[in-house]
């Protein structure tokens, strides 16, 4: 995929080893690391509805390494659990609604033109289409089937939000943050149909009985009784 940012994933761990070498040794919880990521992320929305576009660009993407080191401290410590991705994801969703109230509140200033109005519209729909990418990869994941795929996932939204944030604040009317803001409305809902297909040609017609259950001895390779070995999702694809 053209836009799919998981071919950067190993030069990332690459760059930052010693950080993840020297929280590995220095025994920092996985879950420490995703409860920092959460708040510097969510502080992103005050500081959008402030109007501080280019801070609010910066914490998303500081939130973003925050989300790469909690799962790569989890799968080099052997800290990770089944709650900590649970609870990873389920951060990554409140974090990533409040990003877009803050851009809801950004836009419906009474200050601004009634012209950018629409964006309240486009935001909504990348808020949905977000929520949608991640319900069905958790749906479909819950029924033994796999949904990863598509071209705006998790760390695809956080570049680009964060990026043009960062780089571009209000410049030039805030051209190119309506600009990103008018494709994730558009991509994030294709990526979530592009889910729906992709689960569809795998389990049509496949009974519900038929399907292992997440964390069952048949679903993760083991005879009944055996202990499966767990691990915090790190690959942010959500």
């Amino acid at each position: 995929m053209a836009l799919n940012l998981e071919r950067l994933r190993e030069p990332v761990y690459r760059i930052i080893r010693p950080l993840t070498d020297w929280l590995v040794s220095g025994r920092v919880h996985p879950n420490a690391l995703t409860t920092i990521g959460f708040f510097v992320t969510v502080s992103s929305g005050f500081f959008f509805h402030a109007h501080h576009v280019r801070t609010a660009g910066f914490l998303i993407l500081l939130g973003g390494v925050f989300d790469i080191l909690d799962g790569r401290v989890a799968r080099l410590s052997g800290l990770g659990s089944k709650f900590g991705a649970f609870y990873d994801s389920t951060l990554d969703r409140i974090s990533e609604i409040a990003v877009y109230f803050g851009l809801l509140s950004l836009y419906n200033d009474y200050r601004l033109d009634t012209g950018d109005v629409g964006m309240i519209y486009l935001i909504m729909l990348a808020m949905a289409g977000s929520l949608m990418i991640s319900y069905t990869r958790a749906r479909a994941e819950s029924l033994g089937l796999d949904a990863e795929v598509g071209l705006m996932a998790r760390a695809e939204r956080v570049v680009l939000i964060g990026g043009s944030a960062l780089f571009f604040g209000l410049n030039w009317d805030g051209l190119v943050l309506k600009v990103v803001i008018f494709i994730l409305a558009v991509m994030t809902n294709i990526t979530a149909i592009q889910r729906i297909l992709y689960v569809y040609r795998q389990g049509a017609g496949v009974p519900v009985t038929d399907v292992a259950r997440p964390g069952t001895a048949q679903d993760a390779g083991v005879a009944p009784g055996a202990e499966a070995s767990t691990e915090k999702n790190t690959s942010a694809r959500a």
